[in-house]
Parts: structure tokens; C-alpha cells; sequence
């Protein structure tokens, strides 16, 4: 079964096109989206052509991939409609594209600690280069709108006393960490892209993203801990954790995290920046972990401990603060999947489409 045709990601995309967003603005347009294959990425991808399907949108898909053979996979659904066009080429290269283009999603790029230690450059490219190349493409193309996809970990280490992050605040990154190479990147990729907004009026909008999951991420290695803990259930492993557990997290499903992609897209400021996260439902590591165990309590399995004498350098070694997420609720965004429905809707949608 491919992943668009799951139930649980169906009821996903009815979710999100259920909320308050003009939908109307994409009738008939152009939407490119880099690193189109990514989790996010390819749920827009879904979203748009189920508009198409649903309501007859009319809207072209140029979904732009560097793996053209993961992308197959993504969307087998799309290879033959007329609305949809895979791209294949590194988004560090300068992008050429006969046709108009309405939209641009600049989602491509990792945040893996897998890719953090064996490609750092790749990654500073994707964020650079590619942004670079992406605003080319859109002050050519007199675009409606670029939405870059970017991270809270732009804020850096706040200083201590720090409650919680507005837009406007930034802390401190030690450009000589290994884990800088995707943050300090990204933050470049923000500068770019108000500098061609100040000079050349070129439209953004940001989405500083945190903690996302959901159907069609990536468990093979990937090293990033839902990723860790999703795969060890859906593989039927004990749940191995690396580190005490106390560290808190917010993770935002998948369906919460695009239905802000899209309001940021459409309905935000340009030259604006917008947190999304789910900060309703701040959790310990070991309590997400024990969660799943307890939610698949028929696969056998249990959370064990197996803490290194040091951690990874692909990893974050900054403390958590909550994001603020009022300036996007005031588009009228909000989050509606409870974490416990979040992990189950996951595994659930591994195990049924490996069937």
C-alpha cells in the first residue's frame, strides 16, 4: 500500500483541509516544493493533489527531489497525472524551469544527526546555496510567495531565566560545534532571504518548526529520537535510550505541523517569521517512550537504558524553552492531535503499510 493511500493519511489530509485556510488562493496555481520528499514536504504534496481530486483545483504539483527513486515510492499515486511533475537535481545547483510558478515551499535540506556527521556540507549547501538558488528562481519567476522552512534551534542557547521564545528573540550558537552546521545555516538561509525581500521585494514568509513526526518519517538510522523510539516499535524492539530520559520535548504531529505550513503560506505577513510546535504537551523523553510501550503493549516491549560515556556531536546541546505560538494562532492556527493519538496514528500508519 502506498502511503497516500493509508487510511490514517487520508484522515490526515481531511484534517488539514478542514481548517480555516483559503484554499481558494491556490485554485489554478503553480506551487514548486524542494526536498519535496521529505515528511513535511510530501504531505503538501498530498494536500494539493487531493485538492485536485476533491475539489478540482487545478493546482500543478513540480515537486523538486534529489533521491527521484524515493520520491517514486512517495508518490505513485501523482507519476502519471498531469498536475504533477517530479524534478530531479540538487537544490545546491541553480534551478531552470520553463513554466510559471506561483509558489515556492524551500523545504529542502536534513536535520538528521546521521547527516550532521557524515554530510555537514551537504547541509550548509541545501541551506545556503539552495535558498540562494530558490530566491533566484522566485524574483525571475515574480512569485507570490517563498515559505522557508526553518527550525527553532535558529534561537540558540537563551539565557538562563528564559521562558519562553517569541519570534523576535535570539540566544547564542557556538559556531565551532559540529551540530552548528544546520542552525547557523539556516539562519543565513532567514538573512538571504530578507535581503532579497528588502532589495529586490522578493515575498516570504518563515516557518521556525519544532519537533515534528508523523506518518512517512524517516526510521531507517536516522538518529533523531521520535525517529529512534517509532522505529523500534514498528520493528518490535525494546526502546533503547541513550541518556536518562529527563529531557523535555514538545513534539508537534504531522497534521498540526503542514495545517501551519500552509496558514504561514498563504495567510502570513510577508518578511515574517511564525513558530510552529505543540506547546500543550511538553513530555520527558523516557514518558514519550513509555507511552508507546504502553500504546502497543502487545508487541512486548520495554524501555531500556544504554547511556554512552558521551554524547553524539550530531546532537543538540542546547536545553529546551517553550515556543511562543501566538502570532500563528492569530492567523487562526491552532493544534488539535493530542500526543497519545499522535504516536498511535504513526506506528499504526508503519505497520499498515508494510503489509
Amino acid at each position: 500500500m502506498s502511503l497516500y493511500s493509508s487510511s490514517i493519511v487520508r484522515e490526515d489530509i481531511s484534517d488539514i483541509i478542514s481548517r480555516d485556510i483559503d484554499w481558494e488562493m491556490l485554485r489554478g496555481r503553480t506551487v514548486l516544493i524542494t526536498g519535496a520528499s521529505g515528511m513535511l514536504a510530501s504531505y503538501l504534496v498530498y494536500v494539493l493533489m487531493h485538492l485536485n481530486e476533491s475539489r478540482n483545483m487545478d493546482i500543478k504539483v513540480l515537486a523538486l527531489v534529489r533521491n527521484a527513486e524515493k520520491a517514486r515510492l512517495k508518490f505513485a499515486d501523482f507519476l502519471s497525472d498531469k498536475n504533477f511533475k517530479l524534478i530531479r537535481q540538487d537544490i545546491s545547483d541553480p534551478v531552470n524551469c520553463d513554466c510559471d510558478i506561483d509558489y515556492i515551499v524551500h523545504a529542502a535540506g536534513n536535520a538528521s544527526p546521521k547527516y550532521i556527521l557524515s554530510d555537514p556540507v551537504g547541509i550548509i549547501k541545501a541551506n545556503t546555496l539552495g535558498t540562494m538558488n530558490v530566491l533566484e528562481l522566485a524574483l525571475q519567476k515574480k512569485v507570490k510567495n517563498v515559505l522557508f522552512t526553518s527550525t527553532r534551534e535558529v534561537y540558540g542557547r537563551m539565557p538562563d531565566g528564559t521562558e519562553e521564545i517569541l519570534e523576535s528573540d535570539y540566544g547564542s550558537l557556538d559556531c565551532k560545534e559540529l551540530r552548528s552546521c544546520y542552525p547557523e545555516s539556516k539562519r543565513l538561509a532567514e538573512t538571504m532571504l530578507e535581503s532579497y525581500f528588502y532589495q529586490y521585494k522578493v515575498p516570504y514568509t518563515t516557518a521556525r518548526i519544532a519537533h515534528s513526526y508523523g506518518p512517512g518519517m524517516d526510521i531507517n538510522e536516522d538518529g533523531r529520537v521520535m525517529s529512534d523510539f517509532i522505529s523500534d516499535v514498528v520493528n518490535g524492539r525494546d526502546i533503547v535510550l541513550k541518556s536518562d530520559g529527563k529531557a523535555e520535548r514538545a513534539f508537534c504531529y504531522i497534521s498540526d505541523a503542514v495545517a501551519g505550513m500552509f496558514t504561514v503560506l498563504l495567510h502570513g505577513k510577508p518578511g515574517e517569521a511564525y513558530n510552529i510546535a505543540n506547546e500543550s504537551e511538553p513530555v520527558m523523553i523516557k514518558d514519550a517512550a513509555n507511552t508507546l510501550v504502553e500504546l502497543f503493549a502487545d508487541r512486548g516491549l520495554k524501555v531500556v537504558f544504554e547511556i554512552p560515556e558521551e554524547k553524539s556531536k550530531g546532537y543538540s546541546r542546547m536545553g529546551r524553552v517553550r515556543l511562543n505560538t501566538q502570532k500563528l494562532e492569530s492567523l487562526g492556527w491552532s493544534c488539535r492531535v493530542r500526543l497519545r493519538d499522535g504516536l498511535y496514528r504513526t506506528v499504526v500508519s508503519f505497520l499498515s503499510t508494510s503489509e
